[in-house]
Order: C-alpha cells, then structure tokens, then sequence
C-alpha cells in the first residue's frame, strides 16, 4: 500500500472480537480516486503473486471513494480521506488490536 502513496496505513486484529465478520482489516487512505484505485489493484496484484489468492469479493471500483477487497479472513478497505474520516471503521472496531504501518523509507 505504501509502494502506492497510501496514507496512515492500520490494521485491526479481529480474532477475539465475537461478531467480527472477518480476521483483519487493513485499511488506508488516499487523496484521489486515481490513487485509490492504484493501492486496490495493487494490493490484489501482490496478493495474487505472492499467496496465489484472488479475492472473493470487492467493491467500489465504480465510485473510487471506498474500495473493500475481501480475501475472507482479511479485508482490505482503501477510502478517500474524507470517506475515512466519515465511515470511521477504527472506532467501529476498536474492540480489535490496532497496528499502525509506517512508511519504510
């Protein structure tokens, strides 16, 4: 994601949480569409030629102001910033371990 110009990039482990729908988010924001749309086919490109996994859903492709990629255990969420801010999956599932990414320089 950070290879894409993704910006605050988390994840939340959802093992404990009961009513979790999957295992982890991982979730990031960008400042264009364009950029949205780059993070979300690279992250399938990656996952795809390191893990051999396609998703088994995604959405938002049309719109670009929020993407969910669902690999089952792990769904991957990339906003526009404003999006993110407004959704605010973070609080939503702050019973889950939050981990943030720093961009490796």
């Amino acid at each position: 994601m950070h290879e894409k110009k993704a910006e605050a990039v988390v994840s939340i482990d959802l093992s404990e949480v009961e009513e979790a729908v999957c295992e982890h988010f991982v979730i990031c924001h960008a400042g264009t569409g364009t950029q949205v749309k780059a993070i979300a086919e690279s992250v399938m490109k990656i996952v795809k030629e390191k893990n051999g996994e396609v998703p088994w859903q995604k959405e938002g492709f049309q719109n670009l102001e929020w993407v969910l990629i669902d690999y089952t255990d792990v769904v991957a969420h990339i906003f526009l910033k404003e999006m993110r801010m407004h959704y605010r999956l973070e609080d939503l599932w702050s019973d889950g371990i939050i981990s943030e990414y720093e961009e490796k320089s």
